[in-house]
C-alpha cells in the first residue's frame, strides 16, 4: 500500500492531491485498512461508528480542499487534518466503499455536484451538501413531529452568487426528545443564527449512554466525541437538520 514518488507525481499530475506523510501517503493507508477492516460489519451504521472512531484524535484543520473561482480546483484526499465537513465525507465515503478506488469515487460523488471536480460544483453549503446527497441517494432525511421551516438567504462564499434556501429543521428540544429515534452514523448539522450562514458546524450521532456528537472541533483542534446536549449548550445551538446514511444499492 506505500505509494512511490512515480505514484504521487502521477495523482498529483491528474488533478488528485494527497496528504504527503513521508515516507509514504498516510491517507491512503489508513482509508484503505479501514475500508477492509469494516468489509463483513453488516450495516452502514456499523461501519461508520467503526472508521469514525479510529479516526478520533485527527487534528483539525480549516482550508484543506485546494481550489477558489480563480484558482483551478484539485481533488483532495487526506485523512490526516480535517474540518467538520472533510470528516463526515471522508468517514461516509469510506463505509459505502469496498476498495480505494471504489472509495476515490464515491468521495467526488459525496463532494461534488455530479461527481464533476470543480470549485463552482463543490457543495459549499452545507444545505447544498444534504440536498445534493439526498438526490444522489447516499442519504435520506430525518423528520421529526414538531419540525418547522426556516428561510435562510446567505452570501458567506465569496464567488458565489446569493442563494435562498427554505430550510426543514428540528428545534433543539424536539431534537434532543427524540434521541431514541436516531442511529449511529446519523448526520447532524447545526443552523447557524449568522443571516448569511445556513449551518456552522456537523457531525455524526453516536448513541452510547448518552447521545454524543462524534465530530472535527475548531474549538478542541482535534476529532472527539462530545456530549450532544453539552455541545447544543456551548453552541447555543436552536436548530438542526439530519440526514442518514443509506446502504449501497445492490444492482
Amino acid at each position: 500500500m506505500r505509494l512511490s514518488r512515480r505514484r504521487a507525481l502521477q495523482w498529483l499530475a491528474g488533478g488528485t492531491a494527497w496528504a504527503a506523510a513521508s515516507p509514504a501517503f498516510a491517507a491512503e493507508l489508513r482509508v484503505a485498512r479501514l475500508i477492509a477492516e469494516t468489509q463483513h460489519d453488516a450495516t452502514i451504521s456499523q461501519r461508520i461508528d467503526v472508521i469514525s472512531a479510529a479516526l478520533r484524535g485527527t487534528h483539525y484543520q480549516s482550508n484543506t480542499l485546494i481550489g477558489s473561482p480563480r484558482r483551478p480546483e484539485r481533488f483532495v484526499l487526506r485523512d490526516d487534518a480535517f474540518d467538520c465537513v472533510t470528516y463526515v465525507e471522508t468517514v461516509l465515503a469510506a463505509a459505502r466503499s469496498h476498495d480505494q478506488t471504489s472509495f476515490e469515487t464515491t468521495l467526488r460523488e459525496i463532494r461534488y455536484r455530479n461527481g464533476y471536480v470543480n470549485w463552482f460544483e463543490r457543495n459549499h453549503y452545507f444545505f447544498e451538501w444534504c440536498e445534493h446527497n439526498v438526490e444522489n441517494k447516499m442519504c435520506r432525511w430525518v423528520d421529526m413531529a414538531g419540525s418547522v421551516q426556516i428561510k435562510k438567504t446567505v452570501d458567506s462564499q465569496k464567488g458565489l452568487s446569493t442563494r435562498r434556501f427554505v430550510i426543514h429543521v428540528i428545534p433543539r428540544p424536539v431534537f434532543l426528545a427524540n434521541a431514541a429515534r436516531l442511529a449511529t452514523g446519523d448526520i447532524v448539522g447545526f443552523v447557524s443564527q449568522r443571516p448569511d450562514l445556513d449551518y456552522f458546524h456537523c457531525g455524526f450521532a453516536v448513541r452510547d449512554k448518552a447521545l454524543l456528537l462524534r465530530h472535527a472541533s475548531e474549538a478542541r483542534q482535534r476529532v472527539l466525541d462530545e456530549g450532544m446536549a453539552h455541545f447544543f449548550a456551548r453552541s447555543r445551538a436552536r436548530y438542526v437538520t439530519v440526514v442518514r446514511p443509506q446502504e449501497v444499492a445492490v444492482t
